[in-house]
């Protein structure tokens, strides 16, 4: 059983109130506040030389990624700057020189770094050795790294199954790391890779796959500036991905219109200062949105019915390709003529003649159309049929497979697409599998193992003992906190792979290990003094390098590759023929194996090395589809909407500006007149009205699902132009109200974008 000190550490972040300072929400993204904020934080941080050599080497040719969001980079020129604020923020992060030592962890116990807000946790810098926390003790400790993994080893191997170990990844491991990882995973026998994506885009994932046979996107960044109309839907780029504002006003000015469809109007929805533009310095903004529809929380699926009802009925669809390339369309085209206009505008919130002018739009000239999407469209429980509908648009006018048209869902850590090529899924298809055992001679496991939710319930059931996490920081990323928290608790073992400290190190199993590992941006020196580099996958399927450039946060540090390889070492030793620590030594040797095991790799370590790296092939952009049927698929779903009660709300989940994820940079939403806060809902004002709250009153949030009751308390109440009905607030404070058992059809993905809540009144 797990220690008393243990379980009664809290999981939630302390119900503190910071000192709300208001403003108006901003109509446009960036300029000059975006500099200076990028600033302070990165010489706040890092100090001027050090911090100065990250922004010069930060997305350059033989610089390193941004450990952000997954946005692809210029593939023809780069400029001095080319990152973005939310860039700056998590390399400053990153960057930082303050550190987190073996002192720390003896000056504060379990139950003072609970107290911390995330804010504080990040803030205190660089974890600089590993650190073990032993059955019973409130405090960490060091330990050497020897034997933190024969102490990894000895649990593993005690365990009854390998499905008794869950192993959890983040978005920001590199491809190295991941292939590595998969491949120690299933050599010790299990399929349990839950990962990020199962929290985020697998409702995309599984949409595209089943759609037009591939889970990613099929567009380039060059389709994107090229379009003539931009759907944005559920996305908000000027803070979750800031550097795709530069794409957004370079194809408006080549004559772009683009639509947006939020609840929330958003800045970086509306317009961008460009920070490098004279123009944008001066506080000039481009306009964006042409067409701004405020959807109700889970209204899309309707309003896209209305657009593709809308095409059927004008004649506004392309007979050649949809003969020629798709089946289903005599059942859908049916489905939508059927459809009432009054039912879609009374579950989208949109007016038909607003609906329509949106169909036309996309409709017009030669049919350019992307769709961005992002969260927004794959946290709900209709996410699947939504993001397929999406799809049938594309089908209907044959926009997709051509240039300057097609699918573009848009990821969210910097790597989240790469873990998934190489491998981290629990249930990859059988010739990934078939490819593994014949590269390195083993059977691996063809059970599907566990995704998020259900890695979850299987720790709160006792079913899985283990849990060993590369990168992240699971307890605040997943749903249901404090059940989540109670499932890690009872762990024998918990393992973080980590840069710095988060909320998941306070609620461990019976023994917890923190394992602090090399950052993006800091070099990688092998022991004959080569200097190695790893490689990562954007958001449209371009490999390319990444060189780590800074000296290390600590000379305790070990990268991510050489971590695994050496836990595999230690937990296989004797049973597996894999040359883990030559792997873990030389990363050309991964990539060699990556290249014979993964389908587009060919040459792999040539071409990397090539500035700017390489396309991955994508068949549906080639007009090919991998599909059951050997053709693109539409898609017919009746409508569905989540049915609040009369005095419910629909509340979603999002970051605020001062945040990427879990990781909490700051106090401030700039964008949306938040300062030194994060414990508020954003509220219609009439809905307020009506259950007699005031401004910024402090108020409780209830969740109900399932006949239990899940509460977030003290939140102040914040007036907010958005559709009556609707609520939200950030993450990860909110978490604990998104049940367990509340998901995705199909995906599974956990619903916190469409959470039904009640307001009231906090109590004292």
């Amino acid at each position: 059983m797990p220690p008393v000190t243990s379980a009664i550490v809290p999981a939630q972040p302390p119900d503190v109130l910071t000192g709300i300072e208001l403003d108006d929400p901003k109509a446009a993204a960036a300029g000059v506040p975006a500099v200076a904020n990028s600033l302070k934080h990165v010489y706040g941080n890092s100090g001027l030389m050090r911090g100065t050599a990250a922004m010069l080497n930060l997305n350059q040719w033989e610089g390193f990624d941004c450990p952000s969001c997954a946005w692809p980079d210029p593939e023809d020129h780069r400029s001095a700057f080319e990152f973005c604020e939310n860039g700056a923020k998590a390399i400053a992060s990153e960057t930082t020189k303050k550190k987190v030592t073996p002192a720390f962890f003896a000056q504060f116990s379990l139950h003072e770094i609970a107290k911390m807000s995330d804010y504080e946790m990040d803030q205190a810098g660089r974890i600089t050795q590993p650190m073990v926390l032993r059955p019973g003790a409130t405090h960490y400790e060091a330990i050497a790294w020897d034997d933190a993994f024969e102490l990894i080893a000895k649990e593993l191997n005690a365990l009854a199954s390998p499905d008794e170990a869950v192993f959890y990844t983040s978005g920001r491991a590199t491809n190295e790391a991941a292939f590595l990882y998969q491949l120690f995973v299933r050599r010790y026998g299990t399929n349990n890779l839950p990962d990020c994506s199962n929290m985020c885009h697998e409702s995309s994932g599984a949409a595209l796959g089943m759609s037009v046979g591939i889970g990613k996107g099929t567009v380039t960044l060059k389709d994107l500036e090229t379009a003539e109309t931009i759907l944005i839907i559920g996305q908000n780029p000027g803070t979750n991905h800031p550097r795709m504002l530069s794409s957004l006003q370079r194809a408006v000015e080549a004559g772009a219109e683009i639509i947006a469809i939020n609840p929330m109007k958003e800045a970086g929805l509306t317009g961008f200062m460009h920070p490098q533009q004279v123009k944008g310095v001066l506080g000039m903004a481009t306009p964006l949105a042409k067409q701004f529809m405020q959807v109700r929380a889970n209204g899309d699926q309707a309003l896209l019915k209305g657009i593709a009802k809308t095409l059927v009925e004008d004649g506004s669809i392309d007979r050649d390709f949809i003969s020629t390339h798709t089946l289903g369309f005599a059942d859908y085209e049916a489905h939508l003529r059927g459809l009432d206009w009054a039912e879609l505008e009374r579950v989208s919130g949109i007016s038909r003649s607003e609906i329509e002018k949106a169909a036309r739009q996309c409709a017009r000239g030669s049919r350019k159309l992307i769709t961005c999407w992002a969260m927004g469209l794959t946290q709900h429980k209709n996410a699947v049929a939504t993001i397929q509908e999406v799809v049938n648009i594309h089908l209907l006018l044959g926009a997709i497979g051509r240039e300057s048209a097609g699918l573009c869902p848009v990821r969210g850590h910097s790597n989240v697409q790469g873990d998934r090529t190489m491998g981290v899924f629990e249930k990859m298809p059988a010739w990934f599998h078939d490819n593994l055992d014949r590269e390195f001679g083993f059977q691996s496991p063809r059970h599907h193992g566990y995704d998020t939710v259900a890695a979850i319930k299987a720790m709160h059931e006792g079913r899985a003992k283990v849990f060993y996490a590369l990168g992240g920081n699971f307890l605040q990323a997943t749903p249901d906190t404090e059940y989540t928290a109670e499932a890690l608790r009872k762990c024998s073992l918990t393992v973080h792979i980590c840069t710095k400290l988060n909320r998941s190190h306070v609620i461990t199993g019976r023994t917890g290990l923190i394992l602090p590992c090399l950052g993006r941006s800091e070099r990688d020196v092998r022991d004959d003094g080569v200097l190695q580099f790893l490689t990562v996958e954007n958001s449209m399927s371009v490999v390319h390098a990444s060189h780590g450039k800074l000296d290390p946060a600590s000379p305790h540090l070990l990268s991510e590759p050489q971590i695994i390889a050496r836990t595999a070492a230690a937990t296989l030793k004797g049973r597996s023929n894999v040359p883990w620590l030559e792997m873990g030594r030389d990363y050309d040797l991964i990539r060699d194996r990556i290249e014979r095991v993964v389908p587009g790799f060919e040459d792999f370590n040539n071409r990397v090395r090539k500035p700017g790296g390489f396309y991955l092939p994508n068949n549906a952009r080639d007009l090919k589809w991998d599909t059951a049927t050997g053709k693109a698929n539409f898609a017919t779903h009746p409508i569905s909407c989540v049915q609040p009660a009369a005095d419910q709300l629909v509340l979603q989940t999002f970051r605020s500006h001062d945040q990427f994820n879990t990781t909490v940079y700051g106090l401030n939403d700039r964008y949306r007149g938040i300062g030194n806060e994060r414990r508020v809902v954003f509220l219609n004002p009439q809905d307020m009205k009506k259950r007699g709250i005031g401004p910024l009153q402090p108020v409780d949030l209830t969740s109900e699902h399932a006949g239990q009751t899940r509460v977030a308390r003290r939140f102040l109440a914040v007036p907010y132009d958005m559709p009556s009905g609707s609520a939200a607030a950030y993450f990860p404070e909110a978490n604990v109200l998104v049940p367990i058992d509340s998901f995705a059809d199909v995906s599974l993905t956990p619903t916190s974008k469409s959470v039904l809540i009640r307001v009231t009144a906090s109590e004292g």
